[in-house]
């Protein structure tokens, strides 16, 4: 992979990871379930089972990584020039908005 192409990758990757982040979490798209008191995991989004918690966040996590995986690969497939046009602010720019998205859905446990 030449540099152009891995400062594309890396550019979109960041770009995509917040946003469906975002998403995983405010839609809960996890791709599994963890239960701790159970010690097991199980597929997709599960309610908590045996009186346990159920832990999504590592669902959101892998949900977020391979969607952002996916998309930053099939950035690097376009031609070259269109990939150079992508703002590399974007990689700070949209995380931040992600961050303050994150505030405005957790708004309740602030003003608690």
């Amino acid at each position: 992979m030449n540099t152009s192409r891995l400062s594309t990758f890396t550019i979109v990757f960041s770009i995509a990871y917040a946003a469906l982040y975002l998403l995983s979490v405010e839609y809960n798209w996890a791709l599994f379930t963890y239960h701790p008191a159970l010690e097991s995991f199980g597929a997709l989004v599960q309610k908590p089972i045996d009186g346990g918690p159920a832990m999504y966040w590592y669902g959101w996590l892998t949900t977020s990584a391979l969607g952002a995986f996916a998309v930053a690969a099939l950035a690097c497939a376009v031609p070259a020039g269109l990939g150079n046009r992508i703002w590399s602010g974007l990689a700070w720019a949209v995380p931040l908005a992600a961050m303050f998205a994150f505030v405005y859905i957790l708004r309740g446990y602030f003003t608690k």
